[in-house]
């Protein structure tokens, strides 16, 4: 167990520090020499001050977005209905040695769970109402391990200060992309021509340092992931049902196609039915879960998602069965 969670500290750490430098580098070297090296720090700055202050005020206000799209309901101590959902939350909160969030419940149709947070708003974990009717306390206690782990792992602003870098490079290329087209400006090589093609080379490289955003996410999943297996009794097993449970109901076909094609893929959890699910089986659960275990999955599965694939995940949390 230590050794898988060295494991994901260091890659974490590579990853970020490499995506950083990179960035930093790709910068320095486009910008220095099509407009000078001697501007570099000028345009660096107001271009960050720019986007960091749009970033900060996103960041301190989303949850007043977050609260109003999911109708988001705030659970007490005292709440005649689901006290036993904030007790479950203080429990978790206590295994993770942090202090206990706001507790909400969201009326959406599809079981999920998620953590937000801002300094205006402080930390808050939400779970959905089809998550409550399909999950056992103990699963439930699972998730929350999974999503307080993301809270305890300062998750959002991490990839918030990660994401700066494909937001500067886009809003830099969009700028240069413009100038080209109106002409161009006084710097060295930055006639109109020259702008111009800079500035789609950089909107193209601001797409691909997304894959690196994304990847980054995939990791902080698996991090989330491993803290709910660490720090909640049974919590890796738990955590493996909770995710067959919940892929179950926004596909109840998944298992015929596990069994087919050895799974299907993570964004198709983003597309939900308004039909009324059937009952989910302890069988079909456990039978989708020990498929996954078999099933060889391509490192592009899910390249285009921000969540591992569920295969990976249940693998990676076999590690901390014992």
């Amino acid at each position: 167990m230590i050794k898988e969670l060295t494991k994901f500290r260091l890659g974490m750490i590579t990853a970020v520090i490499g995506t950083v430098v990179l960035g930093f580098l790709l910068l320095l070297g486009i910008l220095g020499y099509f407009l000078g090296f001697g501007e570099f720090p000028y345009i660096m700055t107001g271009a960050l001050s720019v986007l960091t202050a749009i970033t900060l005020l996103q960041w301190l206000f989303s949850p007043l977005l977050i609260k109003s799209l999911y109708k988001l309901h705030e659970v007490t101590p005292s709440d005649p209905n689901y006290n036993w959902l904030y007790n479950i939350v203080q429990e978790v909160s206590i295994y993770n040695r942090i202090s206990i969030p706001k507790v909400y419940i969201a009326d959406v149709p599809f079981p999920n769970a998620f953590a937000f947070s801002s300094p205006l708003y402080g930390k808050n974990v939400a779970v959905t109402l089809p998550l409550l009717k399909i999950l056992t306390p103990e699963e439930i206690k699972a998730v929350v391990g999974h999503e307080l782990g993301h809270l305890k792992h300062r998750d959002t602003e991490l990839l918030l200060a990660v994401g700066l870098i494909p937001t500067l490079l886009y809003w830099l290329g969009y700028s240069l992309w413009w100038s080209g087209i109106l002409g161009g400006g006084n710097g060295r090589n930055n006639n109109g021509g020259s702008l111009f093609l800079i500035g789609i080379l950089m909107i193209a490289l601001s797409y691909l340092f997304n894959f690196l955003v994304l990847f980054l996410n995939r990791m902080r999943e698996s991090y989330a992931d491993v803290n709910a297996a660490l720090t909640i009794p049974q919590g890796a097993r738990n955590l493996q049902t909770a995710l067959a449970k919940i892929v179950l109901y926004t596909d109840p076909r998944v298992l015929e196609k596990a069994k087919k094609t050895a799974g299907g893929s993570v964004g198709k959890m983003l597309f939900f039915s308004s039909l009324e699910r059937p009952e989910i089986s302890s069988s079909d659960v456990e039978e989708l879960v020990q498929l996954w275990k078999m099933q060889k999955v391509s490192i592009l599965s899910d390249i285009f998602s921000d969540h591992p694939h569920p295969a990976k995940r249940i693998k990676m949390l076999d590690k901390f069965i014992s």
